[in-house]
């Protein structure tokens, strides 16, 4: 609509008792011309001009006055949904410069100015004059305009063919000059419509439309539209023929029993048999020139139509009985310009049989694909625990097992034997996988926060706390799985809040009264001698009761060599795609060095170890020159391989002074960017440059 165009929606509002401050504010800001006053629900009340800003000067007002004298009381507006006609006609008679444009709760939606209202309809006006010539221009018959004297003003290309004229030549030319004896007189002067008449120039035979152009009831000119009675009559043989075409069409049909209906490229109906429009018991009336989706919301064949992409023996359901239908879209010269569908309807035993075995089939996919889901989870969570050993392979499949019940489970072991990882795996394993998995590290969060990190806190329960409160990670892990790493140091005085989590699955948020359920699986891992802390009063008997309902214990990676050789060439696969490198496995010297030490870091260790050796390396084989030196110093007085590296422990500390100096050159000097080149601490880099006397 015109007015969208003319409005600025950039505005500002006064209400009553605001000052001339405010208002001249709004005038230097905006550069508007009025400013609209509402009422205090917000409907439009009066406006306050740039003519009510000088009246206030004169009166002697001051800029703290407010503006409530100097209002226009009769307020001039216009609606929002006015039609380009009437808005127009408002544009002409209208004194005043700019007026509120207002919905029909009263809100003011912006101002219309009268001089942007002007550039908009010349603008239109401009459009619509090219648009009218682009019309004419494209039309087969003859257009000529005259004015109120019959000179010509426009002659279309269809005009210039037919009479053999050149393009603007003829021009401010009377119009009896291209088209003699041609009685112009009663629509020029008396206004009359002349249809159809026969005329003759230059051995054509035309037929003649005469119709005056009348401007505010005055006559201004008029149009001369005449078509060549040859094409008329090829016309007219054409549309006969396209007649018996679509006859023949519609007969063939409605006489077969498959519903057929067609759409056009935007999805609107342009054919429907008597069957199809039986079935959705519509008459076709109903149905041509609609879109197909109102009447048949499943259809697709507005996307066939689209994509060209054919769809056959599909099955669909319609007002709820299934259809076998076929769509195919429609191609001229190429391009898509529809499409059409069949459906065959459900009359015969075996085509509602075949419907109903391809629904139980999809039913079956879709539960299959569930299920393959459900186990690839599974196994990718199992994959990531490496076990060669008797006693890993054993786990596993207690975790398999201990996964499909909801019981607390308890994870032992020493740090670093990856107890988080089977928390893990027990949670993706379970039917909770897609729920949450919440960790909460019980040695590394301060005893005076663990509550409110654990079961969350009410607005002003504390300084400093969050005024809307805040969920704990029990309330956060509802619908999921908690994992509490490092039990055994919980204080006692949470110990007793989590026991009730285990035994009702309720608790309240810190500083409220209001229980809150929770459905969550707790799971709990612990380095400590639980049964010793209990003995010495730091953790609560019935507590490990209820946490130790399945236990799951990781033994020391000492206990299980079989495990370090497939855990080495895993570390080094993970740490060739974080780090970008291209190791490709390990020396056999190096390797049994790694097997020989007793890993009290458990796999932990091994990893950093391995993670430490991949940055030396880079590309190629691990060697024993990129293990750490207590490693390397351990295991000499395990293994006489290590002897042999001992009598080359030179060679060694060769290699690794010539690497410090390569790196000091890399850093040009810098001690604290070459410690971290070769992924060494400060201080070890200092202990290093006293060793093989690199010091400035």
């Amino acid at each position: 609509m015109l007015l969208q165009e003319g409005t600025n929606t950039k505005i500002s509002y006064l209400n009553l008792g605001d000052t001339i401050a405010k208002a001249v504010k709004i005038f230097m800001d905006l550069k508007i011309a009025i400013i609209p006053v509402l009422n205090e629900q917000g409907r439009l009340l009066s406006v306050f001009s740039r003519s009510s800003l000088y009246r206030a000067i004169l009166d002697g007002a001051t800029h703290k006055d407010v503006i409530d004298p100097y209002l226009i009381k009769e307020v001039i507006s216009i609606a929002d949904d006015v039609s380009d006609d009437q808005l127009a006609d408002f544009v002409k008679v209208s004194s005043v410069g700019s007026v509120p444009v207002v919905n029909k709760e009263g809100k003011v939606l912006g101002l219309l100015c009268k001089a942007n209202m002007v550039m908009t309809l010349f603008r239109h006006s401009e459009l619509l004059n090219e648009q009218l010539k682009a019309i004419l221009n494209s039309m087969h018959n003859g257009v000529i305009a005259v004015d109120g004297q019959g000179l010509v003003t426009h002659v279309n290309i269809g005009a210039s063919r037919i009479l053999g004229l050149k393009a603007n030549t003829s021009l401010g030319q009377p119009c009896n000059e291209l088209l003699p004896n041609l009685d112009l007189k009663a629509a020029l002067i008396h206004g009359e419509v002349k249809i159809g008449l026969k005329y003759r120039h230059r051995h054509i035979t035309m037929v003649v439309n005469i119709t005056p152009l009348i401007i505010g009831g005055n006559i201004a000119g008029g149009i001369v539209i005449f078509q060549d009675l040859t094409d008329l009559e090829q016309a007219a043989k054409e549309l006969e023929t396209v007649k018996a075409l679509n006859k023949t069409l519609d007969t063939v049909l409605n006489i077969i029993h498959d519903g057929i209906i067609a759409v056009d490229e935007r999805g609107k109906t342009t054919l429907v048999n008597q069957a199809m429009a039986d079935f959705l018991m519509l008459r076709p009336e109903e149905i041509i020139g609609k879109p197909i989706t109102d009447f048949m919301e499943t259809s697709r064949l507005h996307i066939v139509a689209s994509t060209g992409v054919s769809e056959t023996s599909d099955v669909l359901t319609i007002q709820g009985k299934p259809l076998i239908v076929s769509r195919l879209p429609i191609i001229r010269e190429g391009d898509v310009v529809g499409a059409v569908g069949k459906a065959v309807f459900p009359q015969l035993a075996e085509v509602r049989e075949l419907a109903e075995k391809l629904r139980f089939l999809e039913n079956k996919v879709t539960f299959f694909q569930e299920e393959l889901q459900k186990n690839k989870t599974a196994q990718e969570a199992l994959k990531t625990i490496i076990a060669e050993s008797t006693e890993m392979k054993k786990l596993k499949e207690e975790i398999s097992i201990v996964a499909l019940s909801s019981s607390t489970v308890l994870i032992t072991g020493e740090s670093g034997t990856g107890k988080e990882g089977v928390a893990h795996a027990v949670h993706l394993c379970s039917d909770r996988c897609k729920g949450p998995f919440i960790k909460v590290n019980c040695a590394a969060m301060p005893e005076n926060l663990m509550e409110a990190e654990m079961f969350g806190y009410v607005g002003g329960a504390f300084t400093g706390a969050a005024k809307a409160g805040k969920p704990g990670r029990a309330e956060m892990a509802d619908g999921g799985t908690l994992f509490l790493d490092e039990i055994g140091d919980m204080p006692l005085a949470l110990q007793s809040k989590l026991l009730r989590v285990l035994q009702d699955r309720e608790f309240e948020r810190l500083g409220s009264t209001k229980s809150i359920k929770v459905n969550v699986r707790i799971l709990a891992a612990t380095n400590k001698n639980l049964n010793k802390a209990i003995s010495e009063g730091e953790f609560r008997a019935d507590l490990y009761y209820r946490l130790n309902v399945i236990n799951l214990h990781l033994p020391p990676l000492r206990e299980r060599a079989e495990d370090i050789e497939p855990l080495i060439h895993f570390f080094i696969t993970k740490f060739n795609h974080i780090l970008t490198a291209n190791v490709t496995g390990i020396t056999d010297d190096a390797m049994r060095v790694l097997l020989n030490y007793t890993w009290p870091g458990n796999i932990r260790e091994l990893e950093n170890v391995i993670e430490r050796a991949v940055n030396y390396t880079r590309s190629g084989l691990i060697q024993l020159t990129h293990l750490p030196d207590q490693i390397l110093s351990i295991s000499s007085s395990k293994s006489q391989v290590i002897t042999g590296t001992i009598r080359h422990q030179d060679k060694i500390g060769r290699i690794e002074r010539n690497m410090i100096v390569v790196a000091l050159e890399k850093t040009g000097g810098n001690k604290t960017k070459a410690a971290k080149l070769l992924n060494l601490s400060r201080s070890r880099l200092y202990d290093k440059l006293n060793k093989y006397d690199l010091k400035d």
